[in-house]
């Protein structure tokens, strides 16, 4: 937990969990009060994070904290030879060489719960393991549902309001990423997040837009065939795989009935109107810090736009403007990433008021 102590308590009163971790350390003693079983053992600070982590108890770590702040424990399961179930995008966007070489050096398993990435990995031979370049494929397709403004003439997007970028077609999400769904930066960072996990370069990795978000991936093989994941756009299909490996576990979600779905359809993404899609393969190209320089960038930018300081399309300007203005490097641990990403908040904030 983080400050929400009296909901953690709440999940602590009825799972009665053996350790629980409150990362920030200025309400420790408030939550204490809150605890009635002694046999809850409190563990209080962001280090705590990674100790509890690297237990020899935890054979499984379930990685859902979002943004930087979940790279370290996620850096200290796979150190650990955890297996780790990845939930976490910035990880690999802003670290994913670190990860991806200590989990190989530590022989750590990772499994992907981002529904994409999840759908790709579904789609590989059970042999496969995440981080070695799958044999005998084409390529892979993540699907993307276009956002609310896909059908949206270019000159009409520099009006879009917050809350009109915020209201998703298909997913409930919160506001940043309904945001980055929207600039298509979402599939960006996922593109990223995929050349880490499958090793494979961004001309392997091709962005169809399927508005009905059924299939949520496809891996094309050389043989010609292609195979997909399809489901409803329920979060807890991917997440009970994970968890369920190598079973399959019953998962709450609905079954989709293809009788009464709708035509699935298929465009190919389009890169003038949403430009972050191409910075994202840029990023990745051009390798180093690129991909944590462009993942700052688009932060500070979205907060921008949800604050209303700036408009919709400036986004994708600013998170150019910082791309080419700032020379990659690198990455050689977390403390530098963590700087780097320091300087890119900083820098960015000064470009937005350019732009405000």
């Amino acid at each position: 937990g983080h400050t929400n102590i009296k909901k953690l308590a709440a999940i602590c009163a009825q799972f009665m969990p053996k350790y629980v971790v409150l990362s920030d350390a200025s309400h420790y003693l408030e939550f204490k009060a809150l605890i009635d079983n002694p046999s809850i053992q409190i563990l209080a600070g962001e280090q705590e994070l990674n100790t509890i982590c690297q237990l020899d108890e935890v054979d499984s770590v379930v990685a859902g904290i979002v943004g930087s702040a979940g790279m370290q424990p996620i850096l200290a399961t796979v150190q650990a030879g955890k297996e780790l179930l990845l939930a976490n995008k910035e990880a690999l966007v802003v670290a994913g060489n670190l990860v991806m070489q200590a989990a190989h050096d530590n022989q750590a398993t990772i499994i992907p719960l981002d529904s994409e990435h999840n759908a790709i990995f579904q789609c590989l031979p059970e042999s496969y393991s995440v981080g070695e370049t799958p044999e005998n494929i084409d390529k892979i397709i993540l699907t993307a549902s276009g956002g609310p403004f896909w059908n949206n003439p270019l000159d009409s997007l520099q009006n879009i309001t917050p809350k009109q970028a915020c209201a998703h077609p298909n997913w409930d999400m919160g506001r940043k990423i309904s945001v980055d769904s929207a600039t298509l930066m979402n599939k960006g960072l996922e593109i990223i997040e995929a050349h880490c996990l499958f090793n494979l370069a961004a001309d392997k990795i091709d962005v169809h837009v399927h508005p009905q978000s059924i299939i949520h991936s496809m891996v094309c093989y050389q043989d010609g065939s292609v195979l997909a994941q399809l489901g409803e756009a329920d979060m807890r299909i991917p997440i009970a795989h994970g968890l369920g490996l190598p079973h399959r576990i019953h998962s709450g979600a609905k079954l989709i009935d293809l009788l009464t779905s709708h035509d699935l359809q298929f465009f190919p993404p389009d890169y003038v109107k949403f430009p972050c899609l191409q910075l994202a393969k840029d990023a990745i190209k051009t390798g180093g810090t690129a991909a944590a320089i462009l993942n700052a960038a688009n932060e500070v930018s979205v907060d921008a736009f949800l604050s209303e300081r700036i408009g919709f399309l400036d986004i994708a300007r600013i998170n150019q403007e910082i791309m080419t203005k700032v020379t990659s490097q690198a990455a050689t641990s977390v403390p530098q990433l963590l700087d780097l990403d320091k300087e890119i908040r900083s820098l960015t904030q000064q470009m937005v008021k350019k732009y405000a």
